[in-house]
């Protein structure tokens, strides 16, 4: 980033000063007209709370603390701060500081740009592509993990591409062990906000294990390590990214005598039922981002319509009658029991074995395809069923700019990668997207806003078509 403030800002002062103004103007938009403060929102602010006023890390149920290893503590001590600064439950407060981490975020991005391609254009343009983009934005105004961990995912890329001497006057960074450490402390804030944030802890290492194999092959297009250095910066990395995540592990162990980095798998406590039958039966079927609403969140809790399931759900008309039962058995006291969850277990099993293609290779596709391309509208009062055009006009309008607007920023992305242009780094890129694809094409719920994490990688691909030497 200093470089970027020594070399880029003074000559293109007039160009951030506005772009800055538009994209604070964007998010104030939505901190404005379209705050979200969901489920999720309340349940990290409860704990923050408990946090803040008893020095308890749980969640308050009956009236009594109970403590929670349920969500990690990244987001919770971020509200803690906030609260304690601006007042309990203030999240207007806490919108407004999303909207500033986010908007350093474009600056990151600027960083990352002007670091690989030398180009005060491409940064730019990396810079705006950051500043316009309506579902960062969107996001800035939503009392959720995305805003600081596509800050510190970006954060960590630069501080790797600085580590690898990328932009650098001679082959690697200046204070490269600082940098190192400071890449891995990234990650480690990323992952406390987020379990799946060390996919990009997973990447660094893997970029590095693959520059240690070759490392007897000469450099044609970037700075060459020693074996040494290259094992060096990974431990660092390593170090930097789990050192944060002792503390809680020993506090897991210590109050609730539970071996726990992270957080379970489906954010459960220790005394609540883990409906894996449920969720393995969901991921049978499972597509698209309108079978989360009104299948998969509302249980437990909330009525099923067996009339909203997709034909899919179901091989034969068997099928259909004994999910059609399973679905009225729930609904007669809205709860899922360990006897209703087994059930679900088998029929899940049952769909599996006809078809395992369908489970393990074809749906997960189309997952990963969902998550990518639907209309980031879900924090909107847009129909998620937009494509039976039978929403507010308005609204549908939205629901397609949107979906094309993220048309155009994968397909730029795309565009580079199948152009071939190479430079040193894009395996670190290219192993990020693939990796983090892969593991949401292994989730049943497919949320549009879990490929966010990857927009820093397709803005900065995207940036390359402005950049003179590519173009």
């Amino acid at each position: 980033m200093r470089e970027l403030v020594e070399r880029f800002v003074p000559k293109q002062a007039r160009f951030l000063v506005w772009a800055s103004l538009a994209a604070v103007g964007l998010r104030l938009v939505f901190v404005v007209w379209f705050p979200a403060v969901v489920d999720d929102s309340k349940l990290y602010a409860n704990i923050a709370e408990n946090w803040l006023q008893h020095g308890i890390y749980g969640v308050t149920d009956s009236g009594v603390i109970a403590p929670t290893l349920s969500r990690l503590p990244g987001y919770p001590a971020f509200l803690a701060v906030i609260f304690a600064l601006f007042g309990i439950e203030n999240f207007r407060a806490v919108l407004l500081v999303q909207v500033l981490f986010d908007l350093a975020t474009c600056f990151l991005m600027a960083d990352l740009a002007r670091r690989v391609f030398s180009s005060e254009r491409a940064a730019k343009a990396a810079f705006l592509l950051a500043a316009l983009c309506p579902f960062l934005a969107n996001y800035a105004a939503a009392a959720l993990t995305e805003t600081l961990e596509i800050f510190f995912t970006t954060l960590a890329l630069d501080l790797a591409l600085r580590g690898l001497g990328v932009g650098e006057v001679a082959a690697g960074a200046r204070n490269a062990h600082l940098v190192w450490l400071g890449c891995g402390l990234s990650v480690g804030a990323g992952i406390l906000l987020r379990p799946d944030g060390g996919l990009l802890l997973v990447a660094i290492g893997g970029y590095l294990l693959w520059l240690l194999l070759r490392r007897f092959r000469p450099a044609q297009n970037g700075p060459s390590f020693s074996p040494r250095s290259i094992v060096l910066a990974g431990v660092l990395v390593a170090a930097g990214a789990l050192a944060p995540l002792v503390p809680w592990t020993l506090r897991n162990l210590h109050t609730l005598h539970r071996f726990e980095p992270l957080a379970p798998r489906y954010a459960t406590d220790s005394d609540e039922l883990v409906i894996a039958g449920f969720n393995r039966w969901v991921k049978t079927w499972m597509a698209d981002y309108v079978s989360v609403q009104e299948i998969y969140w509302p249980v437990p809790g909330q009525e099923l319509d067996v009339n909203r399931l997709p034909s899919r759900a179901f091989d034969s008309d068997q099928q259909q009658a004994v999910t059609s039962a399973l679905f009225a058995d729930y609904n007669q006291d809205h709860e899922m029991t360990a006897d209703l969850d087994a059930r679900f277990a088998a029929l899940a099993a049952e769909r599996i074995r006809a078809a395992p293609l369908r489970y393990y290779l074809w749906l997960p596709a189309v997952r990963i395809v969902d998550m990518w391309l639907r209309p980031r509208t879900e924090l909107l009062p847009s129909d998620p069923r937009w494509w039976e055009f039978n929403d507010d006009s308005r609204w549908l309008t939205v629901s397609l700019v949107f979906g094309l607007i993220g048309l155009l920023y994968a397909a730029m992305a795309a565009a580079r990668l199948v152009r071939g242009y190479k430079f040193f780094g894009l395996g670190l890129f290219v192993l990020f997207l693939v990796l983090r694809s892969v593991f949401l094409g292994t989730l049943e719920n497919p949320e549009p806003r879990y490929t966010l994490e990857c927009y820093p990688v397709l803005i900065f691909l995207a940036s390359a078509r402005f950049c003179p030497k590519l173009t």
